[in-house]
């Protein structure tokens, strides 16, 4: 992606730095702060998804490209939850950043986002990502170790977030995955900025961290555990060197399991209402008018299905299932067909 000339009609937003600190960079970071400040959001939740689909996207970027950004999909909390933003999900954008200045696709990133909206109607712009960006050996002047160095925030992450800053409603929140696998982890890091004023002039933004926490759906957290268990069985059939029917069968005993565990907690809860409820109703227990509109919210949240339609859904995703489950089986089966072919024909 070529930084155009000018972005009049251009897919590209081209935007430049005009105006910098002097003796400083254009975008500074701080330390953790507990006050709101000029923005109501004091923390973030993400889920593994977007942190699977920010890896995902660097794994794929350009030979040469620096880092990646992209746009966060997600949701503000209200009620006991204000000032929380959960980050639900997100997609790529494809951008190029040279000195001073940063290309960004607009058009794409607004085509993009009609299609999420036309999925998920409650998800919003809550702000942008990016990976860290490699430093070079003449700016990184305190490592002497040898390797290499990266930094979350760059001198063209301002003018980037002044982009997402027009696409939001609030304050866009700012996350940072940092790819450089420093002590083999993965580092997430989230900001929210305040602009820098002289004169009540804007010279640069000022980006502060705030707390940052991963937090998984049911579905996701089963699906993570399974990932973590896959690959742990596949660490230990290379050292085994057991078969591909081996591996299979572990792994759909515990998805079985999982499954298992979830709808009995499932059960439970729904025993727990229902069994609250008929107290309620027989006056053995006193009304609680916090735990009744919970409870409401819960089942207005539910949508009504006939019988036969329900029916007729689940039968049909079933069947998706089952026909991703053989596809995945039979690339798993000749995928390792062709190791064995590979590693026979080398030798």
């Amino acid at each position: 992606m070529e930084l155009p000339a000018t972005y009049g009609s251009s897919p590209a937003l081209l935007v430049k730095q005009t105006q910098t600190i002097p003796g400083g960079n254009a975008a500074l970071a701080s330390s953790i702060i507990d006050s709101n400040g000029p923005s109501s959001t004091t923390s973030v939740e993400v889920h593994p998804l977007v942190l699977l689909s920010i890896l995902d996207h660097h794994t794929r970027r350009q030979e040469g490209a620096g880092r990646v950004i992209g746009t966060l999909l997600g949701r503000k909390k209200t009620g006991a939850h204000e000032g929380k933003i959960e980050i639900t999900n997100c997609f790529a954008v494809p951008h190029a950043e040279r000195g001073d200045e940063v290309a960004i696709g607009k058009d794409f990133n607004r085509q993009m986002l009609a299609l999420h909206l036309r999925a998920n109607r409650k998800e919003k712009v809550v702000g942008w990502y990016a990976t860290a960006l490699p430093v070079g050996d003449d700016e990184d002047e305190e490592q002497k170790s040898g390797e290499k160095a990266y930094k979350c925030i760059a001198d063209t992450s301002s003018l980037i977030h002044e982009f997402y800053a027009g696409e939001c409603d609030d304050d866009p929140v700012h996350l940072v995955v940092d790819t450089s696998l420093t002590n083999d982890t993965i580092a997430l890091k989230a900001y929210k900025s305040t602009p820098v004023q002289v004169k009540g002039e804007p010279l640069a933004n000022l980006f502060h961290e705030i707390r940052l926490a991963i937090k998984p759906t049911e579905s996701e957290r089963i699906c993570v555990d399974q990932m973590i268990r896959h690959s742990t069985n596949n660490s230990e059939a290379d050292d085994t060197n057991n078969d591909t029917n081996a591996l299979s069968s572990p792994l759909e005993e515990d998805s079985t399991a999982a499954l298992q565990l979830s709808m009995e907690r499932l059960y439970e809860m729904l025993e727990t209402a229902s069994s609250y409820v008929d107290s309620v109703v027989d006056g053995s227990v006193p009304a609680d008018d916090k735990v009744g509109r919970k409870i409401a919210d819960t089942l207005s949240s539910v949508p009504r299905i006939r019988p036969e339609v329900f029916d007729r859904m689940f039968n049909d995703s079933l069947q998706d299932l089952l026909m991703v489950t053989y596809l995945s089986n039979i690339t798993r089966t000749q995928l390792t067909i062709a190791e064995k072919l590979n590693a026979a024909l080398t030798v």
